[in-house]
């Protein structure tokens, strides 16, 4: 077993090795199966490196699913919607990117790692629900409220995300889950996403416009 480093760019070198193979190890045998000691063994740490560096197993899995979470952000180069034609800019560039992470293997393998253990391990699908799903969840939110507060949508900021997401992605994570269909092309994904804001502002037309269920078509 290694010596445990001293220096800071060391000690992250040797995090990210433990939190890699703890990754592996999870969704090679399952959280509950999978043992401290086989994850140090595959780090090649110690069992005590392994402990002041990450934590737990529990804290491992919690660390891989934020590292893997973070990346279902919203992009901080959106602009605020302003007015429908960015707002329908704002929704695809979001839904492309949210697509392409969600249909990514390895967050699919993080998905079927939380189905497989719901019953013997259910913190692992908390985890994945509070820190993964909900970072898209509430970037969301903040487009739709920022859109509302512009005056450019009407109802709530949770319901109008709920509706965009359920056009978005559909049962394409349940299919990808399945293993039923390929992840789809970064064109395709971008079709997926121009078509979802497409639907979202028709059935969401601007307040106090009759006339705005002919909207334009998005641009994207």
């Amino acid at each position: 077993m290694s010596t445990p480093p001293h220096d800071g760019a060391a000690e992250s070198a040797v995090r990210g090795r433990i939190l890699e193979a703890a990754f592996a190890a999870f969704v090679e045998h399952g959280y509950a199966a999978t043992s401290t000691l086989e994850i140090a063994t595959r780090a090649r740490v110690s069992k005590r490196e392994l402990y002041a560096l990450v934590g737990n197993k529990q804290a491992m899995l919690v660390a891989c699913i934020t590292a893997r979470a973070r990346r279902l952000q919203m992009p901080a180069e959106l602009p605020v919607p302003r007015d429908r034609e960015t707002l329908a800019q704002v929704l695809v560039a979001f839904g492309s990117q949210l697509v392409g992470e969600v249909s990514d293997p390895t967050v699919i393998a993080v998905f079927r790692l939380a189905i497989a253990e719901a019953v013997h391990a259910p913190e692992v699908a908390r985890a994945l629900d509070s820190i993964g799903r909900e970072t898209s969840r509430a970037a969301l939110r903040d487009i739709m409220a920022h859109a509302q507060t512009s005056g450019l949508l009407t109802g709530r900021p949770a319901d109008l995300a709920d509706r965009f997401g359920s056009l978005l992605l559909g049962d394409l994570l349940v299919s990808l889950l399945l293993g039923v269909v390929r992840r789809p092309s970064p064109s395709a994904i971008r079709t997926r996403a121009r078509d979802a804001a497409a639907a979202f502002l028709h059935l969401h037309p601007p307040p106090n416009d009759p006339g705005a269920l002919r909207q334009p078509p998005v641009r994207g």
